[in-house]
């Protein structure tokens, strides 16, 4: 059976809609809990896709030096090396931001919130794994934002922030949206987040709303996304 690996910072920032979809698609499913789990024990080499997933923790100023979270070490030794091996990765939110970092990349803060349901502008590139999300607006729940890594495609951005996604050569995607997010769980993102919705001056009333109004067909598209980015890394192993 393939292994998938995930790297989870809190609870309800999981594999999500990527997760049922690995599942149908025969991946054992491993969660590894930063903080609690021991992140120097995952082993490259017997994870077929390493996913690390969001998190509410400023990336920015961790790798500026405020260093207040030593997991987020481990974790971009383990990507760096991942990396390196050229290995199936998907980093989301903070998980590309470490992407990014392993590549050389800085990540920077926005100096403000990017938070709820908009669209991307995408790239020019027909083949972009990214095609299906041309018309549909996604989640965005950030204040940091990745530079793109020398040698990597930029996907997609917004006005707010341009770095959106990039695709490192084959075999690694980092995405700064929450492509993930089932919306049937978006409650459980807004108390676990309601601090940070309360200083951002967000009313988690229009969250739903939008949730309710974009979540399904933003499900199907994240489907067909994650489907075509898998299809392209499958077939090498």
């Amino acid at each position: 059976m393939k292994k998938v690996v995930a790297i989870r910072h809190v609870n309800f920032e999981n594999l999500g809609i990527l997760g049922s979809l690995l599942s149908l698609r025969g991946y054992q499913i491993d969660y590894f809990d930063a903080g609690r789990d021991d992140i120097r024990t995952i082993v490259n080499e017997d994870t077929d896709l390493l996913v690390v997933l969001g998190g509410p923790i400023s990336a920015a100023q961790h790798f500026a030096g405020q260093q207040h979270y030593a997991f987020l070490n481990d974790e971009l030794a383990l990507v760096t090396q991942r990396l390196q091996q050229k290995r199936p990765t998907i980093g989301v939110c903070l998980g590309a931001q470490v992407i990014a970092q392993a590549l050389g990349a800085e990540v920077v803060s926005l100096g403000v919130k990017e938070i709820g349901y908009a669209p991307l502008t995408l790239t020019d590139n027909e083949d972009s794994v990214l095609a299906p999300l041309a018309s549909t607006p996604v989640l965005h729940w950030h204040g940091d934002m990745f530079m793109i890594p020398e040698g990597a495609t930029r996907l997609a951005g917004t006005e707010i922030c341009p770095n959106q996604a990039f695709e490192y050569q084959d075999f690694a995607l980092g995405l700064q949206f929450h492509l993930e997010a089932d919306h049937r769980d978006l409650e459980r993102w807004l108390v676990g987040h309601a601090c940070e919705l309360e200083l951002a001056g967000i009313v988690p009333q229009l969250l739903r709303q939008q949730a309710a109004r974009y979540g399904t067909e933003l499900e199907q598209r994240a489907r067909q996304v994650f489907t075509r980015w898998l299809d392209k890394i499958e077939p090498r192993k």
